[in-house]
């Protein structure tokens, strides 16, 4: 019941700001070098397994979906939010999009060569966070990586926090207790980037990369 509320309550809530959303964040990119040197590094990697397939999951307006199809990957997005993927349909109609739980994907064991996951598992109660990794790892190609992004708790005594979010309830971790997270998912390690954020952020977190793989 937790998970269901927790989810019906982000799509209600991303569906109500989804036409702000997009307005605002439509660009982020080209002021974040490090995040698109992470999505460099990201897209490399997958091309580097063979299988350039890729799951944008949390899409929202499809910005970064169209990102990697730049990066020359085969992406498509997927967003818990119908009124975003009619936005991202709307903005790259090139490309694939689906409405979607990450909880329960719409795709076959092994299929993906990456998945991608920008704060989108932020909204996620700590207690469900395993069972999403989980299903990251099905979907995921031996070989195949992860790119997750989240903001950083206040330190390692601190795993988990919750924080006001403008849009939903939403959560920070320890960046070594979601690897740690990651690792019991059959997902180990490669690379993190750790940002500290600017005087002009409104939230003053980090923001955390961490990229993973999975085992032959």
């Amino acid at each position: 019941m937790l998970e269901h509320d927790a989810l019906s309550a982000t799509r209600e809530a991303y569906d109500a700001a989804a036409p702000t959303y997009a307005q605002l964040f439509r660009d982020t990119l080209r002021d974040s070098p490090l995040d698109r040197a992470m999505l460099g590094v990201f897209g490399e990697a997958v091309r580097s397994s063979g299988n350039g397939r890729v799951a944008d999951l949390g899409c929202g307006p499809g910005h970064i979906t169209a990102h990697l199809d730049e990066l020359g990957l085969t992406p498509y997005g997927v967003d818990v939010s119908p009124t975003m993927i009619e936005l991202a349909r709307q903005a790259y109609p090139g490309l694939r999009f689906d409405v979607g739980s990450m909880a329960t994907l719409d795709i076959a064991d092994a299929e993906l060569g990456g998945v991608l996951s920008r704060w989108s598992v932020i909204h996620t109660p700590p207690q469900e966070l395993p069972d999403i990794l989980a299903e990251f790892h099905r979907v995921l190609a031996p070989g195949g990586h992860l790119l997750v992004g989240f903001s950083a708790s206040d330190g390692p005594s601190h795993p988990t926090q919750a924080f006001d979010h403008t849009v939903a309830p939403a959560y920070r971790w320890s960046p070594d207790h979601f690897a740690a997270l990651l690792r019991g998912s059959g997902l180990a390690e490669v690379a993190r980037m750790v940002r500290e954020p600017q005087p002009t952020d409104r939230r003053q977190f980090q923001e955390v990369h961490l990229l993973a793989r999975k085992a032959q």
